[in-house]
């Protein structure tokens, strides 16, 4: 990998014992078995020793999601408190920033706490995953967190493309196409909008938002590198190269592994450093 690079990761994680006492304890398919997790970083890893992978792939900091996965109480669903990637990033704060998830059925409320989030936590921006509650990312269910971002000054993940996880329990429909994110790039401007997870397998339709709008940018997280599609490559690799930001969506993949098979791609520098560090310093208005 190469050295002169020290990148930053927009979706990340948390793999601490506390986080994951939040979690169902049926996610041992999706992580080990499906996606090929080992059972050591499934179990559980402490921040050190993320701080310890991190360093060890160059990656100089991390964006911690405190995700809100489906609508509180519902089987399968849980949300990881603020709090806990806030005292993370108070811990270490040259190293994490927080990103806030939404539910978009919290209604005003729900507002209220992501602006908590922003204002007294330092969180520097909203987290969503649309497939959990089966609402396309143009609902206007989520047009006030969309306002708040806006008058907030940050901007927003979500997932597109299908959903990953398959539960009997939960089934849930792909609700994440990125030509979605057409009507909300046009209603919203000033909102500046990542649309993570790449947009497999509507790679190419997410690929068209982001040539389309100014403020639509593209995650490379939550796919190997090496399996990425040939289209979005060429994209990050030419005129895209100033609309996609580095992501491992950790632990899905793992960071020394993004790193090596990134370097293996044969990007072009100036696209390589764009992908891992610079466009995000410009998309989040970090400090360099």
């Amino acid at each position: 990998m190469p050295e002169d690079i020290s990148a930053i990761d927009a979706v990340v994680n948390l793999q601490t014992e506390e986080a994951l006492a939040h979690r169902p304890a049926d996610r041992r398919g999706f992580y080990v078995e499906k996606i090929g997790v080992d059972e050591g970083t499934f179990s559980g890893i402490t921040l050190d020793q993320m701080l310890r992978r991190m360093d060890a792939a160059g990656i100089e900091r991390a964006f911690l999601v405190a995700p809100k996965i489906g609508r509180a109480g519902l089987p399968g669903a849980y949300q990881l408190p603020y709090a806990l990637v806030a005292a993370a990033v108070a811990a270490h704060p040259d190293r994490f920033h927080g990103l806030a998830g939404i539910d978009p059925f919290e209604g005003m409320d729900g507002v209220r706490a992501l602006e908590h989030a922003v204002a007294e936590l330092g969180f520097i921006g909203a987290h969503l995953y649309p497939h959990w509650f089966e609402l396309a990312p143009d609902h206007a269910k989520y047009y006030p967190f969309y306002a708040k971002c806006v008058e907030l000054g940050v901007p927003i993940q979500m997932q597109v493309g299908q959903s990953l996880i398959y539960s009997p329990r939960q089934p849930m429909r792909s609700v994440g196409r990125p030509i979605t994110l057409d009507a909300v790039a046009c209603d919203f401007p000033e909102l500046r909008i990542v649309g993570i997870h790449i947009g497999i397998p509507w790679h190419d339709e997410m690929i068209a938002m982001a040539w389309k709008h100014p403020n639509v940018y593209i995650g490379c997280d939550a796919h190997a590198p090496k399996y990425w599609p040939e289209s979005f490559v060429r994209y990050l690799n030419s005129y895209g190269m100033r609309k996609v930001i580095f992501g491992t969506d950790f632990p899905v993949i793992d960071f020394e592994r993004a790193r090596r098979e990134i370097a293996a791609l044969g990007l072009k520098p100036e696209a390589e450093r764009r992908l891992l560090r610079e466009n995000v310093i410009e998309l989040y208005r970090l400090p360099a």
